[in-house]
């Protein structure tokens, strides 16, 4: 039988050689799903080498090479086949790229391989749709990179256009900002400039429509990391928070100057052009407003190695991937889940979960709940939390991992009830799903060895009452022993608990 990728190569290495940066992602395929070991990214600027005739200088080439060499240690040994090697704008650019590139498979033993800018866009999305959840709807990205922005719309794995565009920080920074002068002047020609180049296909984008809009580059991000450094929003991009940051930019007469919260050294001085483009982009698209992903072309890259292109949900192979890994009892897990489930049906009206999120946490919450027996069975609750709280868990929102990770800290013994309060009005909420959870996990405390009975669940404001078959808790003296410890832990926090 042939092998697939991910049997033939357990560890697989992808690189991104970049016109701003050069990254590398090394990741094992671990139970088919890719488990990042490392993530390397340097800033060597090849497109800032590019001189008027379109050749790479010497000290470009020089920056990239050196950052290359120290990948290639990471990578000595593997085989062919598993190592990809992108190479992108700069080198799509430069009329000599075939002597760096040379000398780049000289170094790391493998073959780089320029895709065009349509390739480009293809593997970012392919990158980001697997670090979000898949959600139904259109969904736009937008990478601005050092030579060239892409623009993505695409619908769960799938991308549907593909616009790659040459304008990037670095190169507008050299061509509008290349004295290290900074004005309104310029930053408007630069703006104007991302404009023209939008005029191509912003109806087309426009007529085809997206639900979200989702950034995936370093510039993204550092716009992002500047408008929470300074108190705009939680990191979410909108057209208010681009103008704050284009006049506090612009109260600097020179990049040397710039020192914005939030931002890196090794970007302060490209930042204007990065945001003269997305503001060009916001303008010419009409977003509303942006989140960033840390998925980009690199994570593409693994996923496309190993063929990973299906149209599952990435949250729900992520959670498959840790049950296994943790060596969860499946059978218990399923049992646990079913059963918290048909609580939530019954009192989701009362208690105000009849949101789609409720039912999937408390249903993840099922699944992932004695992940943490897998270190130890004292505090296994807290090591469960632990391990989803900081682990990397692709698909998964962070706030959304928190709350899954506080769900499994609360499901025995005392309820942190501060804890859940940082979530504000949702909190409340919360403390619900864990009492649910709670309740189905004592349900099968015997581990299907039990015939269990239907039970019948009326919620009050703070109150949950299970009504079991006439003369059944009499006959099952654990359960009830259950039931009336669980009612001493749920009267600390405020809610009363039955059984009859």
């Amino acid at each position: 039988m042939p092998y697939t990728p991910a049997e033939a190569f357990p560890l697989i290495a992808a690189i991104d050689i970049g016109s701003n940066s050069i990254h590398m992602v090394l990741a094992r395929v671990d139970q088919g799903e890719i488990r990042l070991l490392d993530r390397l990214g340097e800033k060597v600027q090849l497109a800032a080498g590019l001189d008027e005739q379109r050749n790479l200088d010497e000290a470009a080439m020089t920056r990239g090479l050196d950052c290359l060499r120290r990948y290639a240690q990471l990578i000595h040994g593997l085989p062919q086949g598993a190592v990809r090697i992108v190479a992108t704008n700069a080198l799509r650019e430069a009329r000599n790229r075939a002597v760096f590139i040379r000398r780049a498979e000289e170094l790391l033993g493998h073959q780089v391989e320029l895709v065009s800018g349509r390739e480009e866009a293809r593997l970012i999305y392919l990158g980001v749709s697997h670090s979000l959840p898949d959600a139904e709807g259109k969904r736009l990205v937008v990478d601005i990179g050092g030579g060239s922005t892409e623009f993505i719309i695409g619908e769960r794995f799938d991308s549907l256009l593909r616009e790659s565009q040459q304008m990037g920080c670095v190169s507008y920074s050299k061509r509008y900002f290349g004295d290290g002068k900074l004005s309104l002047a310029r930053y408007a020609q630069a703006y104007t400039a991302a404009r023209l180049e939008l005029m191509s296909f912003e109806q087309a984008v426009r007529k085809l429509g997206w639900s979200e809009a989702v950034g995936s580059s370093g510039s993204i991000r550092a716009i992002s990391q500047a408008l929470a450094a300074g108190g705009q929003g939680n990191g979410e991009i909108t057209p208010a928070g681009l103008a704050w940051l284009k006049r506090k930019l612009l109260k600097c007469d020179s990049l040397a100057e710039l020192a914005i919260d939030g931002v890196k050294a090794d970007r302060q001085s490209i930042l204007p052009a990065g945001l003269a483009i997305l503001e060009a982009t916001f303008d010419a698209l009409g977003i509303d407003s942006m989140s960033h992903t840390e998925g980009a072309l690199r994570e593409g890259v693994l996923y496309d190695m190993i063929g990973r292109q299906s149209h599952e949900d990435v949250r729900e192979r992520t959670l498959s991937a840790l049950m296994e890994r943790y060596h969860v009892d499946l059978e218990q897990a399923a049992r646990v889940e079913t059963k918290a489930l048909s609580i939530l049906a019954q009192v989701a009206e009362p208690w105000g979960l009849n949101d789609e999120w409720h039912r999937e946490l408390l249903s993840w919450g099922a699944k992932v709940h004695e992940i943490g027996m897998d270190i130890a069975h004292y505090h296994y609750h807290k090591h469960g939390a632990y391990i989803l709280e900081h682990a990397d868990l692709a698909g998964f929102a962070r706030i959304d991992q928190q709350m899954l990770a506080l769900l499994v800290r609360g499901h025995r013994r005392n309820i942190p009830v501060d804890r859940f309060a940082e979530f504000g009005e949702e909190g409340e909420r919360l403390v619900r799903l864990c009492i649910l959870l709670r309740f189905a996990i004592l349900f099968h405390h015997i581990r299907g060895t039990q015939e269990m009975p239907e039970v019948t669940f009326h919620a009050g404001p703070r109150s949950l009452e299970a009504v079991f078959p006439a003369g059944w808790l009499e006959a099952n003296p654990l359960t009830q022993a259950d039931i009336e410890a669980e009612a001493q832990w749920l009267a600390r926090v405020g809610y009363k608990l039955g059984g009859r």
